[in-house]
């Protein structure tokens, strides 16, 4: 019986271990709103990955899960958007197009294309600008805050709920776009002045 008890707890402190060691390199997140649709829908389930920026920095396309700046406070839902523009970017939003670098956007992943304007700003050292797929319903970066590298909490990385959305969660680099708006007519010579992402 004590041979029993104490392989009980052996396995029974391997089981915190295990659940103590996940919990600081995934989270599980909820869609609450509509602001990333077509993408997720409210109410979807996605497994955040918290190590990904330890091992590189954010880049342009992924949807991050982050905590919102002020004035939204320290207890505020987290947010999920999609790095739209790096440190040092200049973004700017017209004519229903977003433009990173003066290089417009070819976005197959929104909803529909932005209603609104945001004139060209250069985003600061150390902040990352984010947008909603759900252009025209999202509270994001065209708002007037970016997000601070200290505020985002991972990366969006597999999809576990509903069963028939299971899936890895899909980043859009932003070379992949701007080859796609820019080869509607460009030769292969053209191809070598594309901005680098």
């Amino acid at each position: 019986m004590k041979v029993f008890f104490r392989e009980l707890l052996v396995i029974l402190i391997i089981a915190i271990l295990i659940f103590a060691g996940l919990q600081l390199i995934v989270q599980d997140y909820i869609i609450r709103e509509y602001c990333m649709e077509p993408s997720f829908h409210e109410g979807q389930r996605v497994l955040v990955s918290k190590v990904a920026y330890r091992l590189h920095d954010p880049e342009r396309g992924d949807v991050i899960v982050f905590h919102p700046p002020s004035p939204y406070g320290s207890n505020a839902t987290p947010f999920i958007k999609r790095i739209i523009a790096l440190p040092g970017d200049t973004v700017e939003i017209k004519t229903g197009s977003v433009y990173i670098n003066g290089s417009q956007l070819d976005e197959a992943y929104v909803k529909e294309p932005p209603k609104y304007t945001f004139d060209q700003y250069k985003i600061p050292e150390g902040e990352y600008f984010v947008l909603g797929d759900n252009r025209n319903n999202a509270n994001d970066s065209h708002t007037g805050w970016t997000v601070p590298r200290e505020n985002i909490i991972g990366k969006a990385w597999l999809s576990i709920w509903p069963p028939g959305q299971w899936g890895l969660v899909i980043n859009y680099p932003l070379q992949e776009q701007l080859v796609s708006a820019r080869l509607k007519g460009c030769s292969p010579s053209n191809l070598a002045n594309l901005p680098a992402s």
